[in-house]
C-alpha cells in the first residue's frame, strides 16, 4: 500500500482562475443555440480539433499528480511526459510554486515533502528493475522499466496513482 502526492494550486492562483472562470461565463450566451449544443466548449483545447468550456480551462491542472511513495520502493515520480516540468530543478520549482496534499487531502509543507520524497526507502529501496529481477513475471516487460531523470526514480507511466 502507498501513498500519493499531488500539487494544487495556491490560494491566489485559485482565486485568480475563479476570476477569469466567471468573467468566461458572463461572457457566455446561453441562448445562444451553437454554444448550447457545443455545451460552451468555445476555447481551443490542446489541439486543432478539440474545444474546452470555461470550466475545462478552470480545472485544467488544478490536481497534478506527483508520485507515490510505497513501503520498500524509492519514491517513484510522475513526470507526465515532461507535461510540467521535465528535470529535478523544474520539477521541485513546479512543486513550490503551489501546495502539496497527500490523497487523503493532508496538506504538506513543500520542503518537507521534498525531503521526504529523495530520502523515501533509500539508499537500498526498490525499483521495477530490481523487483523484477529478483520476481520475474509474465506480465512485465521492458516497458514497465523504470526511467531515471537527475537521479530520480520516474515511472514510465503517468497513470499509476
Amino acid at each position: 500500500m502507498g501513498t500519493n502526492f499531488f500539487r494544487i494550486p495556491t490560494t491566489i492562483e485559485i482565486m485568480n482562475r475563479s476570476a477569469k472562470l466567471v468573467r468566461q461565463i458572463d461572457g457566455l450566451d446561453i441562448f445562444n443555440p451553437k454554444d448550447v449544443s457545443k455545451e460552451f466548449r468555445i476555447i481551443e483545447g490542446d489541439s486543432e480539433w478539440s474545444m474546452n468550456s470555461p470550466w475545462d480551462e478552470f480545472t485544467k491542472g488544478m490536481n497534478v499528480h506527483l508520485g507515490k511513495r510505497s513501503d520498500g520502493w524509492r519514491f517513484c515520480w510522475n513526470f507526465h511526459d515532461c507535461k510540467y516540468y521535465s528535470n529535478k530543478e523544474t520539477l521541485f520549482d513546479f512543486i513550490r510554486s503551489g501546495r502539496v496534499i497527500d490523497e487523503y487531502g493532508t496538506i504538506i509543507d513543500n520542503e518537507e515533502f521534498i525531503k521526504m520524497a529523495l530520502e523515501w526507502e533509500q539508499p537500498n529501496g526498490l525499483d521495477n528493475q530490481t523487483y523484477y529481477r529478483k520476481n520475474p513475471s509474465q506480465y512485465y516487460s521492458l516497458k514497465h522499466d523504470d526511467i531515471y531523470i537527475d537521479g530520480l526514480r520516474v515511472s514510465s507511466s503517468t497513470e499509476f496513482c
